[in-house]
């Protein structure tokens, strides 16, 4: 958690302010990483330490709900349906943002905002597709956080009636604790990864309400066992949605564009 590994060490101070409402550019997220990994001596470590350490994670945890909660009435006030992917890294998220993108991208307006450490690669590829892309570089940290999505929303002019799609930085910790306002966390497993993942990064795969088991077209390939994954997950989250695909071979990718077009475009469910 990001209170302990130090990659929450937040420069804000202050009072919190409205971000969505204000146009203001954004590339770095707002962390001052200095302590990443180090947040903490392991010799003087002691109670009064630990108590110091939760009640930073949870004032962290305060002031990110608070901005989650400002986005989450401005993507229900201008019908935004935002989805918050996250993974571990290479599980294919771009790669599926992509084949999105061009299933859908004549049916309603898409927007993409890109988490990762360095670079624009990322949104790079999603700004070929004709689609406006927003790079959001953390250094050190390991998450996205509510602050920047509101101030990236107002750099990219996300249109209404739409679809946001949040590409976390590849990571199954963090992320699961930080609201962004989306309307669902979307945890993407690759079948090149463990199929014990969901238990093994439980927090995850409670927060999410989708699972996309991606990368099927491999399945003959590696040692992955799709009914134990499922069952895994579903013993972490009985609730999850689970949809199996493959985003390089289209193997029952209508399954998962339905399932947004449903949810971008209600009226449909009528």
């Amino acid at each position: 958690m990001c209170g302990i590994c130090g990659c929450g060490q937040t420069n804000n101070t202050g009072k919190l302010k409205p971000v969505l409402g204000q146009h203001q550019h954004v590339l770095k997220q707002d962390h001052d990483h200095s302590h990443h990994g180090h947040a903490y001596d392991h010799h003087s470590h002691d109670h009064n330490e630990s108590e110091r350490l939760i009640k930073v994670e949870q004032d962290l945890l305060s002031k990110n709900n608070v901005y989650a909660a400002q986005n989450r009435a401005y993507f229900q006030q201008h019908h935004i349906f935002t989805l918050n992917l996250v993974s571990s890294p290479g599980a294919g998220k771009t790669t599926l943002l992509v084949e999105t993108i061009k299933a859908l991208k004549d049916r309603f307006p898409i927007a993409v905002i890109e988490g990762d450490q360095q670079t624009e690669r990322d949104a790079d590829r999603i700004r070929a597709t004709g689609i406006p892309a927003l790079q959001i570089n953390t250094g050190r940290a390991c998450h996205l956080d509510a602050h920047g999505i509101g101030h990236a929303v107002m750099e990219l002019g996300v249109k209404g009636h739409s679809l946001l799609a949040i590409e976390n930085v590849g990571n199954l910790v963090c992320p699961s604790s930080f609201d962004l306002g989306e309307a669902h966390k979307v945890v993407v497993l690759s079948v090149t990864e463990g199929d014990d993942k969901p238990i093994k990064y439980p927090d995850m795969f409670h927060a999410a309400d989708l699972m996309l088991i991606n990368k099927t077209d491999l399945l003959p390939y590696v040692n992955f066992d799709v009914g134990r994954c499922i069952h895994y997950a579903r013993q972490v989250n009985p609730d999850i949605q689970i949809i199996q695909l493959s985003a390089t071979k289209g193997d029952n990718f209508s399954v998962w564009t339905d399932w947004l077009v449903k949810r971008v475009k209600p009226e449909l469910n009528d």
